[in-house]
């Protein structure tokens, strides 16, 4: 009898690592595809990623060069490419309603902001094409089955770290500027979650307010050394002249 129950243990749990493997395998390409196919539905532009790793036993995945294109019209490569995103998931929510994902780090973005300040820019283009999915009775159909409601999320911690923004705007180009650590919390806590367009949107609107406020904040201060070295070139050269002019009566006497 103690052999029966050992052998059947055994062969429990055989499949059950068969079953944590086919997961790992199968699961990255399919997390792959609908990244690429929601996240196009959510901006209107491409959205790719080079590949995606899901740990089912460490609850944890890496996605490798995560890239959203630019809207038509705007010269820049893309809008944002990320290296390395890497998150970390409550595991028993992954089959239920809501999904619970602990933190989520973007780890040294580029961002190209193309356009001006006055928000005629592909980064407000962006958001406000996810502004207009998120504010839509339905989402995107690729987050839904048909008879099932699309699942919600929360994320407790979401990090944005050492990002770049790439100016190109009216009057100002080629210049690169360190944008400060991003840092938000409790996104769809309590019952009801956020939906990924619901998400998607709060993320888009800080990194654009900090990108703004960034560049803005640059402007001025070129804006004030300019300024400032004008009023001391004119300073100068009134010194001169009032010298000249002294050295002139001297030279009378």
């Amino acid at each position: 009898m103690k052999k029966i129950i050992w052998r059947i243990f055994i062969i429990v749990l055989v499949v059950l690592v068969l079953a944590i493997l086919a997961g790992m395998v199968f699961l990255d390409p399919i997390v792959k595809k609908g990244i690429e196919t929601v996240g196009p539905n959510l901006t209107k532009v491409s959205v790719t990623v080079d590949s995606v790793h899901v740990s089912l036993i460490g609850a944890s995945g890496k996605i490798k060069r995560l890239v959203i294109g630019n809207p038509e019209g705007y010269k820049t490569t893309n809008a944002i490419s990320v290296g390395a995103v890497g998150l970390s998931l409550k595991l028993g929510s992954v089959l239920s309603d809501k999904v619970v994902i602990k933190s989520i780090e973007l780890k040294e973005p580029e961002i190209n902001l193309e356009g001006t300040l006055r928000g005629d820019n592909n980064l407000s283009k962006i958001l406000g094409n996810v502004e207009g999915t998120s504010n839509s009775t339905n989402e995107p159909a690729s987050q839904t089955t048909p008879g099932k409601p699309a699942k919600k999320l929360e994320v407790d911690d979401f990090l944005i770290t050492d990002a770049k923004v790439h100016v190109s705007i009216t009057g100002v180009g080629g210049i690169t500027l360190p944008i400060h650590e991003m840092h938000l919390t409790d996104l769809g806590k309590g019952p009801d979650g956020i939906t990924a367009a619901e998400l998607t949107k709060v993320v888009l609107r800080r990194i654009v307010s900090e990108v703004t406020q960034v560049v803005t904040d640059y402007l001025a201060k070129i804006g004030k050394d300019v300024i400032q070295k004008e009023a001391g070139k004119i300073v100068n050269d009134a010194a001169g002249k009032v010298g000249e002019g002294i050295g002139n009566l001297l030279k009378k006497k």
